[in-house]
């Protein structure tokens, strides 16, 4: 007992806050899949009738059937929040109603649609805020989401399927799930229940089948939801590792450093450079080298940094701005990269022309031969990207 005493005198006063505060916090499951109609929302109503029957306290905060018979026959015998009401542009909408949640205070709540963008006077942005804002109260949470809505496969998403998904959550909140599940079925029986129209209505289908729902799109996304939950559950068994001091150092000298310009690949860029230090559990930075002070540049360009910070926030990656007049751009990476210790960098594949390469020089050459140790990485640019 007196060991654990000092243990827990040693805890600074942020430490001890931070335990009390995930003490308090809610348990948070979330289901993931590969697309619609895999048949994430059935299960969590099932789910919730079979708490229900346990005797825990269990009610809807916000359900989407999409008029799927099946679904909506499962919310019968449950409590269903009330949406709140605002007032938006002269239209009067509904929105999930958190503040009525935290109130009401179940055991368990149901949230769908985790990526939902809330409509404009919400209190939070997206509905994951919400979300998290349940959780602080103690309440537990269950909730959906679709691959294509974890924002670092965004640009995987687009490539395989041309689609551009806009509504989009940090890749933090799988992290502060206390449980990741994967409904999966096959693309066969998800174009067999699109056929059946227990996915979209009938008019929606054959479209559906030729964009969207093709069978390729449908193994590409079936794979990338496969991979992510088992990269979280490699994560969740290396957390539980150290906690008991049998964890091994996986990428422990690994630091990635990405670089952006002001151009469509940026943030493409950040995307890579985080699924690669994620993997190596490394550090992540990111660097902008400008010509130019921040109050020499044109709003769009400093709009631009701040998307670009604020990625890197949600990344946990440190966003490096450096003016540079007096040197060459290479010359500004390889500094920083020997100044924070980086061990590979990412780049964008150059816009120069062969003739300026020529003139001017290669900026990968450069830094080839100006850094030793250090893994240089070329992302080709994707002349479509936005």
């Amino acid at each position: 007992m007196r060991k654990n005493s000092r243990d827990y005198r040693r805890k600074t006063p942020e430490e001890l806050l931070a335990e009390i505060e995930q003490l308090k916090r809610g348990s948070w499951t979330i289901y993931i899949g590969s697309a619609p109609g895999v048949g994430k929302t059935y299960r969590m109503l099932q789910e919730a009738h079979d708490v229900k029957r346990e005797g825990i306290d269990v009610v809807i905060g916000l359900v989407e059937t999409h008029n799927r018979k099946e679904t909506a026959a499962l919310i019968r015998g449950l409590e269903v929040i009330p949406k709140r009401k605002i007032e938006y542009k002269g239209k009067t909408l509904e929105e999930m109603d958190a503040a009525a949640i935290i109130e009401r205070k179940p055991d368990l709540v149901i949230i769908d649609e985790l990526a939902h963008t809330n409509i404009p006077g919400s209190k939070n942005e997206k509905r994951y805020m919400d979300v998290e804002d349940i959780l602080r109260e103690g309440v537990n949470v269950l909730s959906a989401v679709n691959i294509q809505h974890i924002e670092s496969v965004h640009d995987i998403v687009q490539q395989v399927t041309g689609v551009k998904v806009r509504e989009r959550i940090p890749d933090r909140i799988l992290d502060l799930a206390n449980e990741v599940i994967l409904i999966d079925v096959t693309p066969e029986t998800l174009q067999k229940r699109l056929r059946e129209g227990k996915i979209y209505e009938q008019h929606n289908i054959q479209q559906a089948l030729t964009h969207f729902f093709t069978k390729n799109n449908l193994a590409a996304l079936r794979e990338l939801a496969l991979r992510e939950v088992a990269d979280d559950v490699d994560d969740r068994i290396e957390r539980l590792n150290r906690q008991n001091g049998y964890s091994r150092p996986r990428g422990t000298n690994e630091k990635i450093l990405v670089c952006v310009q002001h151009g469509k690949n940026a943030e493409k860029l950040i995307r890579r450079g985080w699924r690669i230090a994620n993997r190596l559990k490394a550090e992540l930075f990111v660097l902008h080298v400008s010509r130019k002070a921040k109050d020499q540049m044109t709003a769009n360009e400093r709009h631009k940094i701040q998307q670009w910070e604020r990625l890197c926030g949600q990344f946990g990656a440190g966003f490096i701005f450096l003016p540079s007049n007096d040197r060459r751009i290479s010359e500004a990476i390889t500094g920083v990269a020997k100044q924070n210790n980086i061990t590979q960098i990412v780049l964008g594949q150059s816009a120069r022309s062969r003739w300026e390469e020529i003139w001017k020089g290669s900026i990968v050459n450069s830094m080839m031969r100006h850094t030793d140790g250090i893994d240089i990485h070329i992302v080709s640019d994707d002349k479509t990207s936005n």
